[in-house]
């Protein structure tokens, strides 16, 4: 029978290692096609490691926790070939089966309030309950995601001259229009019209104005993008990763949800690739589910710009002389104050807010 060699997929750009994290399969075991037999994490991403043909899994190279590159083959699949024994083989090599992890997506969970986005709460490693009067200490290596997520986020911190401005925003009309729209909405698009699809719109109009906002720093130049790719920060049990919605400024309400949709479903069940996270030219990021008030969001380098969103609180305001009650949001706006002006940056939150507090100009084409 031929053996059929098992190797790591591409890792995406700049990626050039992953630690394989677990063998789902036993040596010795029948697999059948698409089977999925390994999982690696990278610096950015978990992946699954799938059986291309159907026999017997044989000849396993590489054990939990080995560093593995791209292209490496880590084992073989004996094709056409049945198992010989009940009992999986047993290999000094071989872990024990351990269970995928999926990646849970806050745009799965319907917040009525807030609409579908695709953040979850920043995990922290789990704190056991004290059963006893003891004292003690536990010592967990960083995962690969972890420790990239560190060096990012101090590197940001290091090289940009990053400020955060912030504004209020009245999201009145927008509730209103989805309250008068939503379901006809839905019935139409078979998504649900949630807020950010409003946001994604007001960040793609106001960077028409503002472009400094889409561009980076490279060396001593500036780089424009004439597109608009939004990094969606989702953290993840694992941790933060921002997969990437391309080509925003061309997208109406309904593309935009349904390609938030896709991200997550993507999120959830595992699926994302290199790809779905590479590049970015401006980001969002919404605590407010979860009950954040006020947040300064940090850089994604090389992006110049993020956008906070928090929750939404009833909140009386002055308007035509008149104390009302309105649904008020704060947004933080983070960026490099290297490449962007204050001014320019004030302006470009402003912006954004009169998109929101005026959404019939989202929805046309202006």
């Amino acid at each position: 029978m031929a053996d059929i060699e098992i190797k790591v997929p591409s890792l995406g750009e700049s990626e050039t290692e992953a630690t394989l994290i677990a063998w789902l399969k036993h040596e010795g075991e029948p697999v059948e096609v698409d089977d999925v037999l390994a999982e690696i994490e990278s610096d950015k991403i978990t992946m699954e490691i799938t059986a291309l043909e159907a026999g017997l899994l044989k000849g396993l190279l590489k054990k939990v926790d080995d560093i593995v590159e791209p292209g490496e083959v880590i084992g073989y699949i004996e094709e056409g070939a049945q198992s010989q024994t009940a009992e999986p083989a047993t290999t000094v090599e071989e872990q024990p089966p351990q269970p995928v992890v999926e990646v849970p997506v806050e745009a799965e969970i319907h917040v009525e309030d807030m609409g579908a986005t695709v953040v979850e709460p920043e995990t922290t490693p789990e704190v056991r309950p004290v059963v006893s009067s003891e004292r003690s200490e536990e010592r967990v290596p960083m995962s690969r995601l972890r420790r990239r997520i560190a060096e990012r986020l101090k590197s940001a911190q290091n090289t940009a001259a990053m400020l955060t401005t912030f504004n209020e925003v009245n999201l009145q009309d927008v509730m209103d229009l989805r309250s008068r729209y939503g379901a006809q909405f839905q019935q139409k698009h078979g998504v649900k019209l949630g807020f950010m699809s409003f946001f994604v719109r007001a960040v793609s109009q106001a960077i028409a104005q503002y472009p400094a906002l889409n561009a980076y720093i490279e060396g001593d130049d500036i780089v424009y993008h004439n597109y608009v790719d939004v990094g969606i920060a989702v953290s993840s049990e694992k941790g933060l990763v921002v997969p990437v919605l391309r080509d925003a400024h061309l997208m109406n309400l309904a593309q935009i949800e349904k390609g938030i949709t896709d991200l997550a479903v993507k999120a959830r069940d595992g699926g994302l690739s290199p790809d779905d996270l590479k590049g970015g030219t401006f980001s969002i990021t919404n605590g407010g589910i979860f009950g954040s008030m006020l947040s300064t969001p940090i850089l994604n380098p090389p992006q110049s710009g993020i956008l906070g969103m928090h929750n939404i609180q009833k909140r009386p305001i002055a308007e035509n002389d008149q104390v009302v009650i309105r649904p008020m949001m704060y947004l933080a706006l983070s960026y490099d104050h290297r490449l962007i002006d204050g001014a320019d940056a004030v302006r470009f939150l402003v912006a954004v807010k009169e998109g929101l507090e005026y959404p019939a100009g989202l929805t046309l084409d202006l």
